[in-house]
């Protein structure tokens, strides 16, 4: 069964010209990802690595069995179309079920990453509404603090035992009927809430709807060299709280019909992640610049682990040349670096396979998008200008709406334009660079600054293993540049050092681009998906100053 809805041609142009978008007045994301595949008693869903190691697996015939009865038991708790639950859990089958189940009886399913604390539980499950949760024991002390002050929570259901006043999920489900009819759904319809954190003010729920998963599928199938192809089974170690690992890995696999890998993996361990991809034959993997720097130290890789690995996707922070040459020596493959954020994913992407990288570039428009730079009156700036990279409206991959801020909603827009917050430049050839975060870019002596270039600049230094760049305040250039850096293996940091990485980055780069600041640390704050949080940084430096 071909499912694939991008046809390959001999050139990038062709393919984008070829492609027309389908999308229908009525969709139900569960038809596709779960109930097209139950068929096939053996066509397998889900592999899963417990915390012991221990291998467990699902067949779409048991996802589909299990989501009906879940779907059953949360109308027999008087919950319908429009209602909606929140997932507190990590890569655990029950959190894909629970997805599953949800748009099938047309509720809302609502992603949460068991890293927060109660009082972000709590804002998230008051500013949704939810009347049901689901998350483990670890994590059910802060579910059962957030009941007394979420006034619409009624039921928590836990996977692996029922505290307190919980119930157990696997015990209630068992008693439902397995049989269970999918809502049909609007294209338009409300399907999940996924919270993203802005610049300012408390975080927006980003409204998803049902149409959102045909709109991620051509850049997905772009970045990942055209999937599915024979035997591809997809892992990444991305939470799938986030977008990153909902709707670029788990989903898309199982629109395909694909195997998905999850392991109960707690914090990124490139020994590990390299294990996993041998043993379990992953040919997709989505990985993070963070996550391929660090397993970039990992010595002979393809000669201690066999890999099937045929394409990778990555973003969130700049893929540097360094990255690009690694990737293709020591893995045999090109990384494809690919943009988007929650609202509006998979807008840019390269594929190695079917046009020139540039290495650092975000790629080109993926089938389907029309992006631009633009600046803050939505007019369109020509290439090498700095300004807003923005995607045009329609496209099914943006979101509906942010959950009760109507005002949040209209500022995400000029005129057509979504303005994603970054900031960049589109080159002659139509590839996009990105500079950095809107509140990422550093302002110095009337330069604007991205952290990107410098951050790549000096991991080219063989005493660096990670850095990050942020501007500190300066009375007289507004900013300076402050460097943080964790030194490789090995290397003792100090004034020579420093005086090493200052003329490396003044050999590659501008002079105004030279940190005036480098401190060593042995970690970066990181989000679970890899992201280095440069906001922690510039937050912590301000401290620092108000202390002073």
């Amino acid at each position: 069964m071909s499912t694939s809805l991008l046809k390959r041609f001999d050139t990038y142009e062709e393919t984008c010209r070829n492609f027309k978008w389908n999308i229908p007045e009525h969709y139900n994301i569960a038809d596709d990802v779960c109930e097209r595949w139950a068929g096939d008693g053996e066509r397998l869903a889900l592999i899963y690595e417990d915390r012991a190691k221990q291998v467990h697996r699902y067949t779409f015939q048991q996802i589909r069995r299990y989501a009906n009865q879940w779907a059953n038991t949360l109308r027999g708790l008087g919950l319908g179309r429009g209602d909606r639950v929140t997932v507190l859990l990590a890569q655990d089958p029950e959190c894909a079920i629970t997805h599953v189940a949800c748009w099938k009886a047309g509720m809302v399913s609502c992603p949460t990453s068991v890293l927060f604390g109660a009082d972000a539980l709590i804002y998230r499950l008051n500013d949704s509404g939810a009347r049901v949760l689901i998350t483990d024991s670890a994590n059910y002390p802060k579910a059962e603090e957030a009941r007394r002050q979420a006034s619409a929570l009624t039921h928590i259901f836990v996977t692996d035992g029922a505290p307190g006043d919980s119930r157990n999920f696997w015990d209630t489900i068992a008693a439902a009927s397995e049989d269970f009819t999918n809502e049909r759904t609007l294209a338009e319809d409300k399907a999940w809430i996924s919270y993203t954190s802005g610049t300012t003010g408390m975080p927006k729920g980003s409204v998803q709807p049902h149409r959102m998963m045909l709109g991620h599928m051509p850049g997905l199938e772009f970045a990942y060299d055209f999937f599915p192809q024979a035997g591809d089974t997809l892992w990444s170690p991305a939470d799938w709280a986030w977008m990153a690992g909902l709707m670029d890995v788990i989903f898309p696999g199982w629109f395909h019909g694909c195997t998905v890998v999850a392991t109960a993996m707690k914090g990124f361990e490139p020994e590990e992640a390299y294990r996993i991809l041998d043993q379990h034959g992953v040919t997709l993997s989505l990985l993070t610049p963070t996550m391929l720097k660090l397993m970039r130290g990992v010595p002979d890789p393809r000669a201690r682990y066999s890999l099937k690995l045929r394409a990778v996707a990555s973003g969130g922070e700049a893929v540097g040349k360094e990255l690009i040459e690694w990737g293709r020596r020591e893995l045999g493959i090109s990384i494809n670096e690919a943009f988007g954020q929650t609202e509006c994913n998979v807008i840019l992407s390269n594929n190695g396979n079917l046009m020139p990288i540039k290495p650092g570039s975000l790629g080109r428009p993926t089938p389907g998008t029309t992006c631009a730079i633009i600046d803050d009156q939505g007019r369109e700036l020509p290439p090498g200008q700095e300004g807003h990279i923005a995607c045009k409206r329609p496209h099914p991959v943006m979101l509906k709406e942010y959950l009760n801020k109507p005002e949040a909603t209209r500022d995400k827009f000029i005129g057509d334009w979504l303005i994603t917050g970054d900031t960049g430049h589109m080159d002659e050839d139509g590839y996009f660079w990105f500079h950095g975060r809107a509140d990422d870019v550093i302002t110095s002596s009337g330069y604007r600054i991205g952290p990107s270039e410098i951050e790549d600049a000096l991991l080219k230094h063989p005493a660096v293993r990670m850095a990050a760049v942020i501007g500190v305040p300066d009375p007289v250039r507004t900013e300076i540049i402050k460097a943080f850096i964790i030194p490789a293996a090995g290397v003792t940091p100090g004034d020579a050092l420093v005086d090493e990485l200052e003329e490396s980055v003044r050999s590659r780069l501008a002079k105004h681009e030279v940190p005036r600041l480098i401190e060593f640390v042995e970690t970066l704050p990181m989000t679970t998906t890899g992201k280095i949080i440069r906001r922690e940084l510039r937050d912590r430096e301000r401290q620092k100053l108000k202390g002073a």
